[in-house]
């Protein structure tokens, strides 16, 4: 989408669309297209498209979004309930809702379990759920709004499913963003979030996004419906958790010393872009300072030199990564964030090597022991120390294989957007097998020993390591390769697997979060998968994928012989429990290959 337009409200949208006639309503996406071709002004809080010659579109976003329906306003003939109106909200990015309690912090995106963020109106409005008193905690359990609001979040998660990427087109979208909003006023804000999420990977996914990939979609969509399926029927302890939290509280946490560890570029489906800078603690407790706010490629590729929000220090992302912040009333979050409240003072300090304290004892610990925290809801961040191998070719592209005390992983790129140099520099490690090297990497949970890549250094007590999703590497930063470079997907492959093939459940999932329910309601005999994944001891996993081909193909007929409409309920159902199977098998086989089962 080439228009620059302001972020919407969901409910903005749901409700444009909404009001449009049976007729228009088929004639929106194929309006979205047209107009994404229009010229386009910005002029301050407005944006001014030229429908035509003699026709504008205006949006109006004085807090930076669109926060009601009569902030668009169009100057055709059938306005107010023209198409373009609903068109223009419907490609504009997703606004929700302000998320960082103090004055002076920075906008986020969610982290999954609260709502995301925006630019700041509209926020206000919304209510956040309050705590209940501490001898009613374990008994209480949802009230009839947010089982009605969960329920309307899976109908309409249901029918994305039914229809698939293609099939899932503005009308279907704005379904989902007004049960997305019905759950935000009920005060289920994870619900929402996980909702809105699914419609921007939706959205990447029809606009050939680069950065789009379906394993994303997939666990999102699975997200939403297994939140809203377990909602209704949960209490105490489990419904707070599936509620979530619309704003991360902040607790007063003193004096904090505080070293930079490294940079990462953040680009969300959500249309979030910036930075976050990891620090570290002299006890080796993790801090992030985060600048991250509506925007594209183009603010992640810049986010690394502006300067970090907190106190009176001047200093960039790329700066703290590499040097230290004394920091005085600080206030964190329960992840780990750094609050910005005006009563925060920092300034600059000395920071430390990877190879110095105390950062190093960051990889001194165990490497099982970091991934059974990571699986087990930690940051995800695993330190290693490793050696390069050569590469081995995937679905998305080649990564590189590393030694890591015995174990042959697979290290890929943390991001796949063309503005951001991870792909250019994995492709360059690649060119210097046998070079031994102090990495930070995150947990991709797979059968294989599997990292996306997120900074590297030198094991050396003084070398500096790059950020590999902001810095882009020279040949010059490299040493000299050790063994003569290994051809792309020619380097030693990893041990061969002795498990069961599970790719076959998998594959289906991912095919009908694709192509919706149709694809797997073809002909054809899928008891033969059913029947190999049963020979290697997953009779459960056969049975799933048998109810999915059933559930797919499960069409009645009226008693005049016509097929009558199939049932979304029941093929949900069935994609969401095989969804959660191979999401589990997934982490048992992750853990086991990594040594910590």
């Amino acid at each position: 989408m080439s228009l620059d337009l302001p972020p919407v409200a969901p409910s903005v949208t749901a409700a444009l669309v909404q009001g449009l006639t049976p007729r228009l309503r088929k004639r929106l996406d194929a309006g979205i297209t047209k107009l994404a071709d229009r010229p386009c002004v910005r002029d301050g809080d407005t944006v001014r498209i030229a429908v035509d010659e003699d026709t504008h579109l205006e949006l109006h976003a004085p807090g930076g979004s669109v926060t009601s329906a009569d902030a668009i306003r169009c100057g055709c003939l059938l306005a107010p309930d023209c198409l373009h109106r609903a068109a223009a909200a419907s490609a504009a990015p997703i606004a929700e809702p302000q998320e960082e309690p103090e004055p002076a912090a920075e906008t986020q995106p969610g982290t999954g379990t609260g709502s995301g963020s925006g630019s700041g109106s509209g926020s206000g409005s919304e209510s956040l759920p309050t705590p209940a008193p501490e001898g009613r905690a374990e008994s209480e359990t949802a009230t009839p709004e947010q089982r009605t609001a969960a329920l309307a979040v899976y109908d309409a998660a249901a029918g994305v499913l039914e229809a698939g990427t293609d099939g899932s087109g503005a009308v279907l979208q704005a379904e989902l963003l007004r049960a997305a909003h019905t759950a935000r006023v009920s005060a289920l804000p994870r619900l929402a979030a996980s909702a809105v999420s699914v419609v921007t990977r939706l959205r990447a996914a029809r606009s050939a996004d680069p950065a789009y990939r379906l394993a994303d979609l997939t666990a999102d969509l699975r997200d939403v419906l297994m939140t809203a399926h377990r909602l209704p029927r949960s209490a105490g302890a489990e419904l707070a958790d599936l509620r979530g939290t619309a704003r991360q509280p902040y607790a007063p946490d003193g004096s904090l010393r505080l070293y930079g560890l490294f940079s990462e570029p953040v680009l969300t489906a959500t249309g979030y872009a910036g930075a976050v800078t990891w620090t570290a603690d002299a006890d080796g407790r993790l801090c992030t300072v985060s600048d991250v706010a509506p925007g594209g490629s183009g603010r992640a590729v810049g986010a690394a030199d502006r300067a970090v929000r907190i106190g009176d220090t001047a200093l960039t992302h790329r700066e703290l990564s590499r040097a230290g912040l004394a920091v005085s009333g600080a206030t964190v979050s329960p992840t780990g964030r750094l609050g910005a409240g005006a009563g925060v003072r920092a300034v600059r300090a000395a920071g430390a090597a990877w190879g110095e304290a105390p950062l190093d004892r960051l990889w001194a610990a165990p490497v099982a022991e970091q991934v059974s925290r990571a699986l087990t809801g930690g940051h995800g961040l695993l330190f290693l120390d490793v050696t390069l191998t050569g590469t081995v070719r995937e679905a998305a592209g080649d990564c590189l294989l590393a030694d890591c005390d015995g174990l042959t992983l697979r290290l890929a790129a943390a991001h796949d957007h063309p503005a951001l140099p991870c792909r250019d520099n994995l492709r360059l490690l690649a060119t210097a097998p046998g070079t031994r090297l102090r990495v930070v990497a995150r947990l991709d949970p797979a059968p294989v020993p599997r990292a996306l890549l997120i900074a590297a250094g030198h094991p050396s007590a003084a070398g500096a390591h790059v950020d590999l999703g902001l810095d882009r590497l020279q040949q010059a930063d490299l040493p000299a390769p050790a063994t003569a470079p290994a051809a792309p997907g020619t380097g030693s492959p990893p041990a061969p697997l002795d498990e069961a093939p599970l790719h076959l459940l998998r594959r289906r999932v991912h095919q009908a979060a694709s192509a919706g329910r149709r694809v797997l309601a073809f002909p054809g005999d899928g008891s033969a998968d059913s029947r190999r994944l049963g020979r290697y001891g997953f009779a459960c996993a056969g049975d799933l994928l048998d109810e999915l081909h059933a559930a797919a193909a499960d069409r009645s007929r009226d008693v005049f012989g016509r097929l009558v409409p199939a049932d979304p309920g029941r093929f949900a159902r069935a994609w969401l429990a095989a969804a959660h199977y191979t999401e589990e098998v997934d982490r048992a086989l992750c853990a086991a290959a990594w040594g910590a089962s």
